[in-house]
């Protein structure tokens, strides 16, 4: 891939929620309208051990969340009945549940400066905090505080990646390499043709 700018590519899912609250077009549209690419597009159901590579997360992490989930119980008078790190695990299979419950769609977005864009529409993961203008501050009131009451993983409507590295080892997890196409927008000459050549007749 051309290490050009206007190469950089984001990865993103529309999570269960989204399908089942028909918001994949107006999703679609807040990223078609920064001048963004769409190369890539499918619907599918999510296998349960690329949820877990998809996260990639070590004993590390799962003993660090785990043990502060623990204490959180500890301190609301709950019962502690598990291992730290069984506690940390359980993020994960809360998001193992939560995204092969139903169809998701996968989509690459191409362009200068693709994860921040992408990013910066989505918002933050908790929706109930994310700016208003966001897509999750826009579109869903799921918190972490309901979440912890109701034992499950935040409905945020969307995943995207979080760097430029990220997207692209994403993007080879969940797509082969016919499914992400390279072709020409002719928008892309407004965005980055140096000199604007052709407007004038």
């Amino acid at each position: 891939m051309s290490s050009h700018p206007k190469k950089e590519r984001s990865f993103v899912i529309i999570k269960p929620d989204g399908i089942q609250r028909s918001l994949v077009g107006e999703i679609i549209k807040r990223f078609e309208r920064t001048g963004l690419k769409l190369v890539a597009l499918k619907l599918a159901v999510p296998q349960a051990d690329k949820i877990w590579k998809h996260y990639n997360k070590d004993d590390e992490w799962f003993l660090k969340k785990g043990t502060n989930i623990a204490a959180e119980r500890a301190a609301a008078g709950l019962p502690v009945d598990k291992e730290p790190i069984e506690y940390g695990k359980d993020i994960i299979r809360a998001l193992e549940k939560y995204m092969t419950a139903g169809p998701v769609v996968m989509m690459v977005w191409e362009g200068n400066q693709a994860v921040g864009v992408v990013t910066k529409l989505t918002g933050t993961t908790e929706p109930c905090t994310s700016d208003v203008g966001t897509i999750r501050g826009d579109y869903t009131i799921d918190s972490y505080a309901i979440t912890a009451v109701d034992d499950r993983a935040v409905r945020n409507l969307i995943h995207c990646s979080d760097t430029p590295e990220n997207a692209e080892t994403e993007i080879k997890l969940w797509l082969s390499e016919d499914e992400v196409l390279d072709y020409r927008l002719i928008g892309d000459q407004i965005l980055y043709d140096v000199n604007l050549d052709g407007i004038l007749e």
